[in-house]
């Protein structure tokens, strides 16, 4: 599990095919001296387990499911987010995050605004149900806030259900990866699993109150 704050950025080193998968060297700006084998690890927003680390950085592993449902961004030299499991003692910064990706969108536009950035980006048309103004969203592993979304309940007539945009400021640019967003880029989004959980629980007590197993 994860928070969607990132502890610091890295830099794709190694990307090569292994048995059907892609192993993926990662070297973090400071590599933490405790990682473990097996530990988890979110890079752009993908919970990836550590199969070999040394002082420099670590190495993961991605199967083709995993590459075929996120955004490519897997060369050497991309600048990538880090964000190590959440402990439970640590502070619960952003949102609950839990590295699994829900879908790939894309970076529509990018608008400098006094002290910031607008972003607008599009969503797959499946998770616009979980898109509210002023609500959580992970973008490449960082919880960032809805600003305003477009269809039903939306906030802005002029986009679509499926499309948002974010409020970026001077500091997670600074401190993550999304520096280095342009139009057009791919991101990886995760919806909130509080919205998840709570669609799920309405539908199956739909079933069981219609007596349906």
């Amino acid at each position: 599990m994860f928070t969607g704050i990132v502890e610091q950025t890295g830099r794709v080193t190694h990307a090569v095919d292994h048995q059907g998968h892609l192993r993926v060297t990662v070297a973090p700006d400071r590599m933490w001296p405790d990682v473990a084998l097996g530990e988890s690890i979110a890079v752009n927003g993908v919970c990836l387990t550590v199969t070999s680390r040394d002082t420099a950085g670590f190495t993961t592993e991605l199967s083709r499911e995993t590459l075929a449902k996120t955004a490519p961004r897997w060369r050497p030299g991309e600048l990538v987010n880090l964000e190590r499991a959440m402990r439970a003692d640590a502070r619960f910064g952003g949102h609950i995050v839990s590295g699994h990706v829900d879908g790939v969108g894309e970076v529509l536009a990018i608008e400098a605004q006094p002290g910031a950035f607008t972003v607008t980006v599009s969503a797959p048309l499946s998770l616009a149900r979980y898109l509210v103004p002023k609500g959580s969203v992970t973008v490449d592993g960082v919880s960032l806030t809805v600003v305003d979304v477009g269809g039903p309940a939306g906030s802005r007539a002029d986009l679509a259900a499926h499309e948002f945009t974010l409020w970026l400021v001077p500091h997670t640019l600074e401190v993550t990866a999304l520096r280095t967003w342009q139009v057009g880029q791919q991101v990886n989004l995760e919806a909130d699993q509080l919205a998840k959980y709570v669609e799920r629980l309405l539908a199956t007590t739909a079933l069981t109150a219609g007596g349906t197993p």
